[in-house]
């Protein structure tokens, strides 16, 4: 495990994936199938009606129940993720030979998916929800959270893509899981958020959803940025001059 975070501390690949993972994660979260739904997603984890996560500021039980219910959730679908980005890793650690054009046709993917989550293609934003689900509370939570994370696939489906293209990338099962964790991380940050401030992290996520338009072009175009550095080799540049001048002599006390 040392020599896991030691090489990942020194890695440029990691130094730059890491940010542009966290960014892609909370830009799915203000994607059509995630935000707008979140009133039912919290329902559904902590078993709790609208009215009374209404009134999940006024703290008290109901909002551990809430923040607890939201961190469960979380933690179901980065299983799935998590296991997604390990496999795409070792994936590409057995075609390492050909990791230069394996790079451009995935780079060239990211730039269709990066159009698509822009708008350019509304028949590739499918969702695949589960719209029928109980409000069963804590104990369902993981499991319900699993569920939604298979049903998010085909919408989060672009940032998600670009992700697991950068697990391939790093070619290691381990860094691809690390990646996918920190997306994840990204996509789960503000559910916890309204688990602990449901009312005011509404009003703030209601006025993001009001530009939402903008949101999702902006999170299109990182992706065309980030497939044409792939697909250019500017990626590998980029990796090279952090690890040169960021990192060189940088050293880990894990």
């Amino acid at each position: 495990m040392g020599d896991f975070f030691r090489e990942a501390a020194s890695s440029g690949s990691l130094a730059l994936a890491v940010p542009v993972a966290l960014l892609a994660g909370l830009v799915s979260f203000f994607s059509p199938c995630v935000i707008p739904l979140l009133p039912g997603y919290l329902s559904f984890a902590t078993g709790l009606s609208g009215a009374d996560l209404a009134e999940g500021d006024l703290g008290g039980a109901r909002r551990g129940r809430m923040v607890l219910g939201s961190v469960l959730f979380v933690l179901g679908f980065t299983v799935v993720f998590v296991s997604l980005g390990a496999l795409s890793g070792a994936f590409g650690s057995s075609l390492v030979t050909y990791r230069r054009e394996i790079t451009v046709v995935m780079g060239a993917l990211v730039i269709v998916l990066g159009l698509a989550f822009a708008g350019l293609f509304p028949f590739l934003q499918r969702e695949w929800r589960v719209h029928r689900v109980p409000a069963v509370g804590l104990a369902a939570a993981p499991l319900l959270g699993f569920l939604f994370g298979l049903g998010w696939i085909p919408c989060v489906g672009p940032t998600l893509g670009a992700i697991l293209t950068l697990s391939v990338n790093e070619a290691t099962a381990a860094r691809g899981a690390l990646l996918s964790g920190v997306y994840a991380a990204g996509l789960g940050l503000p559910f916890i958020v309204a688990g602990l401030a449901y009312r005011r992290a509404l009003g703030a996520f209601s006025a993001v959803r009001r530009h939402q338009a903008w949101v999702t072009r902006i999170g299109g175009l990182m992706l065309v940025v980030l497939g044409v550095l792939l697909v250019t080799g500017w990626w590998d540049v980029v990796v090279t001059w952090i690890q040169v001048n960021l990192i060189v002599g940088f050293e880990t006390s894990v």
